[in-house]
């Protein structure tokens, strides 16, 4: 009870603020609905009507999450609220959308991780690849992917690659650089003395890399990773807002669209509770590893 209760008490002076604000903001539209109407309204008429606005500026907690409901557990018809056709998945929730972007997420995290664990080694092991690879990884980041998505995705449709697989590229790009920059810094964690040690083994550079710098890296490689699959993740809800059909990002682009707010709002809400799922998966199996290793995590 001792670890929830601060919880609750952070949740609930976040609902309150969110309320309060939920009517500071709109508040104006209601005052020129009665400026317009000739009526005049007090807070007593004005504060309820904030709450069942069908696009608020800010919709109000309970509207958001009533819109989960409804997108989630309800099956939708087509074209419902502006929704973007896409074959038999137009008339399905937020479930079917989320197991799409959750797809391309898991496959561009893992293409991004494996690509991130190879250049780490690269980069401890070779110079030539530490003075090279490391500032172009380090540069690639500066663009942003807003800019860089497009791109990539028109380039794939000239060539015949569609599907999960420019999403998952792109996911790929934003996830590799944390596993880099983590792998590097826990591949070269072993002290002097640990590295001495195996040369008067006569072990060789594989056996030093299995035996002592990855079980070295391992805090340092599950860290990187919690980083990178909640990149994945933006990276993939980004690659869906020009391509269309199933997905988060296009839930986003068609509640914009249409100025659905509330629309925007719960798919947010889904969207950040994948990530915080994603996130503790990894945290779970980071556990696990590390408890098995003699490590705390």
């Amino acid at each position: 009870m001792k670890r929830v209760a601060p919880v609750l008490v952070v949740v609930g002076c976040i609902l309150a603020l969110w309320y309060v604000m939920a009517v500071v903001m709109n508040t104006q539209w209601e005052r020129d609905q009665a400026g317009r109407a000739g009526v005049s309204v007090g807070w007593a008429q004005i504060v309820p009507a904030t709450m069942r606005q069908e696009r608020p500026v800010l919709p109000a907690p309970h509207q958001v999450v009533a819109e989960l409901w409804q997108l989630t557990w309800v099956e939708e018809t087509e074209g419902r609220r502006g929704l973007v056709n896409s074959g038999s998945l137009s008339n399905r929730g937020l479930l079917i959308h989320a197991w799409v972007t959750v797809s391309a997420t898991m496959l561009g995290f893992a293409m991004g991780a494996g690509f991130g664990i190879f250049l780490a080694v690269g980069i401890v092991y070779n110079r030539a690849m530490d003075a090279s690879v490391m500032p172009w990884a380090i540069a690639s980041q500066t663009i942003p992917i807003v800019a860089i998505a497009p791109m990539i995705i028109v380039v794939l449709n000239s060539v015949g690659v569609a599907g999960l697989l420019p999403k998952a590229i792109i996911a790929a790009y934003l996830s590799f650089f944390p596993v880099v920059v983590g792998m590097v810094k826990g591949l070269r964690s072993p002290d002097a003395m640990q590295l001495d040690l195996l040369r008067t083994y006569n072990a060789s550079a594989g056996q030093g890399l299995w035996k002592l710098r990855f079980p070295a890296s391992m805090p340092y490689f599950f860290a990187s990773l919690k980083v990178g699959i909640a990149a994945s993740l933006v990276g993939t809800i980004v690659a869906e807002l020009p391509l269309g059909g199933a997905g988060l990002g296009t839930r986003l682009l068609a509640g914009s669209y249409y100025g659905q707010t509330i629309q925007i709002w719960a798919t947010l809400i889904v969207a950040a509770i994948l990530a915080a799922g994603l996130v503790g998966a990894v945290g779970f199996v980071q556990v696990r590893v590390l408890g098995r290793m003699g490590m705390r995590a």
